[in-house]
C-alpha cells in the first residue's frame, strides 16, 4: 500500500463561529460547511434543502432563444430532426432526454436519434453521422455532449444544408463551429451563472426553455430528472450549484418513480433503496458505459426511452452482459499490465507508466490506466493495437497536466486529444518505445515530486465522543456528494486498539478502536497490511469517513477507514 500525504483542509474559524451561532450545530459541522462556502443561515438552508426554485432560467444561456426558435421553426415547417450524442452515460442520457421530449411535442416519424460507434467513428460529431442525416433527409441536428470543437464537420454539414444546434459543456477551442445556436456556459461571452453543467444538464435546459415557450407544466420536464442525475453522477462534474440541485431532485425521482430503464438497471444491480449518488456511480453508470465500450451504445438510449418495463429489462440485461464482459477484460488486462510492470527492472526509477500489448480490448484501456494509478500513482498510458496502429488512453494524477505532457510528445503521434486529467492518443507501432522514453523524460522533467505521493484531503479533526447519531444524520443531509462536495473525511488522533481488531477475508481490516472511553468498530477495505500497526499496541492516528452498519435489524455508526499510521509519525493538527 502506497504511503500517503495527509492534508487537513483549512477553515475560517471566525466564519465557523458565526455559523455556529446562527445554526446551533456542532463546531465540527460548521467547519465543514464553511469549507464548502456556506457562511450564513440562508446559504445553509439552500444547501440542505435544495428546491426547483433554485434553478436558473434557461433563457440566461447564450443562444437559447436562437436554439428554441430554430427547433420550433423545424416543427412548424415539418422538418426532420436528428438527435445526436456521445456514446458514454452523459451522451446517451442527453439523447434519451431530448429525443423523448421532442417526441412529446412533435411527430415521432420526423425524429431519429444517432449514437456514433466508438471504434468505427470515434468520439463526437462524425462525418458518417452527418452523411446518415443527409441520407435520411434530416435538415436539423441537435447535438448533445459534443460538438464544440467540431467546426470543420459542422461546416461540412452546413454545406449540404444541415443545420446544427450544439449543446455541449466541454471547453471551447479558439474557433467556434458555425452552428445556428451554441449552448455552452463555458463560452467566454455566455452570462449563464453556473458553468459546470454536464451535457445532459445543458439538454435539460434546452428542453426546459422549449417547455416554457409552449406553456407546458414543470412536471412535463421534471419527468427526465432521473436521467439528469444519472449523467451528473457518471460524468464526475462539480456537485455544487445547479448540479447539486438537479442531482438532489433527480435522486428523488430515481427513488420514487424512475423510468423503466433505470428501474431495470437497479433491479439487475440488486441495489438496496434508497439509492445514493454512489449507487448511481458504481451500479448504474458502469452498465451504461459498458455498452459503448464493448459493443454499441445505441441500446443504452433504447433502454432509457423504453416505456414497457419488460422490454426495458431486456435492454438492461444486454447492458449487464456487456458490463460482465467489460469487467472480465478489465481484470485480465490489469493483471497482465501489472505483471509487465513488475517485470520491468527500470520501473522503480520511472515517474510514469507506459504499457503496451497487442490484443488488449481498446474499450477498457482507460479503466486499466486508472487501475494502475491506484497501485502506483503516476501518470499512466495504456496502449493496444487497433487497425494496424497503436492506440490507447492516458490518465493523470491530481495536479499534473497530462494533456501538456502528451502535447510535448506530439511528433511521435498520429492523433491525440483530451484534457488535464485524461487523454487519448494513437501512433505507429515503431513509435511505442520512443514515445515511452520521451513521455518519461517529459514527466520526469516537469512533475513536482510531491505529486507522486497520493494525497488524502481531510475536512477536520474529530474526537470519538463527538461522533453521535445527530452528527451522522446531518452529514447524510449533506448529500448528494461529489467533486467540491465530497463526503466528509475526518482524522482522529491518538486512538487505541482494544485487542478485538482482526483481518477478514485475508485483505480487509476489521477494527475496534477506543478514544476517550468511547469505542467504535470500523472496516478498512484492502488495508490488511496495516494490522501490524495495531499489533504494536501503540496509539494510532486514523483517517476515515462515517458509515452506518446494519446487523440483525439494528443500525450503528461505524468508521470506514481510509488510512492509518502510528501517532508519533503523524504531524499534529
Amino acid at each position: 500500500m502506497l504511503q500517503k500525504r495527509w492534508t487537513i483542509l483549512p477553515h475560517d474559524a471566525e466564519k465557523a463561529n458565526r455559523l455556529r451561532d446562527a445554526l446551533g450545530i456542532s463546531p465540527v459541522l460548521c467547519n465543514m460547511l464553511v469549507q464548502r462556502g456556506i457562511a450564513d443561515f440562508e446559504e445553509a438552508k439552500n444547501y440542505f434543502r435544495p428546491t426547483r426554485l433554485m434553478l436558473h432560467s434557461p433563457w440566461l444561456m447564450k443562444d437559447m432563444d436562437k436554439a428554441v426558435k430554430r427547433i420550433l421553426s423545424a416543427i412548424e415547417n415539418n422538418e426532420s430532426i436528428l438527435v445526436f450524442g456521445d456514446y458514454d452515460v452523459d451522451g446517451t442520457t442527453s439523447v434519451a432526454l431530448m429525443y423523448q421530449f421532442l417526441c412529446s411535442i412533435y411527430d415521432t416519424e420526423k425524429l431519429e436519434f444517432y449514437i456514433p460507434h466508438r471504434y468505427t467513428e470515434g468520439y463526437g460529431v462524425s462525418r458518417k453521422g452527418i452523411d446518415h442525416a443527409k441520407k435520411q433527409q434530416h435538415s436539423l441536428i441537435v447535438c448533445l455532449d459534443c460538438g464544440i470543437k467540431s467546426a470543420d464537420l459542422i461546416a461540412y454539414a452546413k454545406s449540404i444544408s444541415i443545420d446544427f444546434i450544439v449543446c455541449d459543456h466541454h471547453l471551447p477551442g479558439d474557433v467556434l463551429p458555425d452552428a445556428c445556436a451554441i449552448l455552452n456556459a463555458k463560452q467566454p461571452d455566455c452570462q449563464y451563472p453556473f458553468k459546470e453543467l454536464c451535457g445532459c444538464g445543458v439538454g435539460f435546459k434546452l428542453a426546459s426553455a422549449l417547455a416554457e415557450k409552449l406553456n407546458l407544466p414543470a412536471e412535463h420536464i421534471d419527468y427526465y430528472l432521473d436521467l439528469v442525475a444519472t449523467a451528473i453522477a457518471a460524468d464526475i462534474v462539480s456537485m455544487t450549484g445547479e448540479n447539486r440541485v438537479l442531482a438532489y431532485l433527480g435522486l428523488q425521482r430515481i427513488n420514487e418513480s424512475p423510468c423503466p430503464g433505470i428501474k431495470a438497471l437497479i433491479q439487475l444491480a440488486a441495489v438496496n433503496s434508497p439509492l445514493h449518488i454512489t449507487n448511481v456511480v458504481f451500479a448504474i453508470a458502469p452498465r451504461v458505459n459498458a455498452a459503448g465500450r464493448m459493443d454499441d451504445a445505441r441500446k443504452a438510449v433504447q433502454l432509457f426511452i423504453e416505456k414497457d418495463f419488460e422490454k426495458a429489462l431486456e435492454f438492461a440485461e444486454m447492458l449487464h452482459s456487456d458490463n460482465v464482459e467489460r469487467r472480465d477484460a478489465d481484470a485480465t488486462i490489469t493483471e497482465q499490465a501489472l505483471e509487465m510492470i513488475a517485470g520491468n527492472l527500470n520501473f522503480t526509477h520511472r515517474k510514469s507508466s507506459v504499457v503496451y500489448q497487442e490484443g488488449w480490448h481498446k474499450g477498457v484501456v482507460g479503466i486499466v490506466a486508472s487501475r494502475l494509478i491506484e497501485r502506483y500513482h503516476r501518470p499512466t498510458v495504456v496502449l493496444t493495437s487497433s487497425g494496424g496502429l497503436v492506440a490507447g488512453s492516458a490518465r493523470s494524477i491530481p495536479g499534473f497536466n497530462l494533456y501538456e505532457a502528451i502535447y510535448q510528445c506530439r511528433e511521435l503521434l498520429l492523433a491525440y486529444g483530451g484534457h488535464f486529467a485524461a487523454a487519448g492518443l494513437s501512433m505507429l507501432p515503431e513509435n511505442v518505445e520512443p514515445f515511452s522514453k520521451l513521455f518519461e523524460e517529459v514527466v520526469s522533467g516537469s512533475i513536482d515530486e510531491q505529486l507522486l505521493i497520493p494525497e488524502i484531503k481531510i475536512d477536520t479533526s474529530i474526537r470519538f465522543p463527538e461522533i453521535k447519531q445527530n452528527l451522522y444524520n446531518i452529514i447524510c443531509q449533506m448529500e448528494p456528494f461529489g467533486p467540491d462536495n465530497m463526503r466528509p473525511t475526518f482524522i482522529a488522533l491518538n486512538v487505541n486498539e482494544t485487542g478485538y481488531s482482526k483481518i477478514v477475508k485475508e485483505k480487509h481490516l476489521r477494527v475496534v478502536l477506543r478514544q476517550d472511553q468511547t469505542t467504535f468498530t470500523g472496516i478498512g477495505f484492502n488495508m490488511a497490511e496495516k494490522f501490524t500497526l495495531l499489533q504494536t499496541r501503540k496509539p494510532v492516528d486514523i483517517v476515515f469517513t462515517l458509515d452506518e452498519n446494519e446487523w440483525d435489524g439494528n443500525k450503528s455508526i461505524q468508521l470506514k477507514l481510509i488510512d492509518m499510521r502510528l501517532s508519533e509519525s503523524c504531524p499534529q493538527s
